[in-house]
């Protein structure tokens, strides 16, 4: 366990405390309600365990350091941050996904870059933003977002 892991236990169990001294009953209804929140998520969090095994059992580690780790960052970069920009899964399943390619050798550019753009750009969703929102309105914030990830990602490249 690492010391940013252990900082948040030990930060949570302080925060858990002084609310169970501030008002008892709240703090165990909302234990309750996390409880059941958590497990009404169950078999979304299998998914994603399952989902995560899937991508590293089919493709080797060797495959994703060679597409994704240090040979080309900035054509890796771009084909992550497309592929990114077209698929649409939950971010709570990107994160481990992602930390799970970069386990595996992936640089962190184009892991970052996939992440930002599967957040915040949408193609999939294009049509329905453009509904209601507009046309000007959804490509300019679909290319401002691309832009703002790519520029996410080499700022992340250079601090990491």
């Amino acid at each position: 366990m690492d010391i940013f892991t252990r900082m948040f236990w030990v930060i949570s169990i302080i925060l858990f405390v002084v609310s169970v001294i501030k008002d008892k009953e709240k703090t165990f209804m909302a234990v309750k309600k996390s409880r059941g929140m958590m497990g009404s998520m169950m078999g979304e969090i299998i998914a994603i365990i399952f989902l995560i095994g899937l991508v590293l059992t089919y493709i080797p580690p060797a495959s994703i350091k060679t597409v994704l780790g240090s040979s080309n960052v900035i054509a890796s970069t771009i084909v992550s941050a497309i592929v990114g920009s077209v698929t649409l899964i939950p971010a709570f399943v990107a994160f481990p996904l992602v930390g799970s390619l970069v386990e595996v050798g992936a640089s962190i550019v184009p892991a970052v870059a996939f992440l930002t753009t599967l957040t915040m750009v949408g193609v999939v969703t294009f049509p329905l933003e453009k509904k209601e929102f507009g046309t000007k309105f959804a490509l300019t914030r679909n290319i401002l977002s691309f832009a703002a990830a790519l520029l996410i990602a080499l700022m992340m490249g250079v601090l990491l």
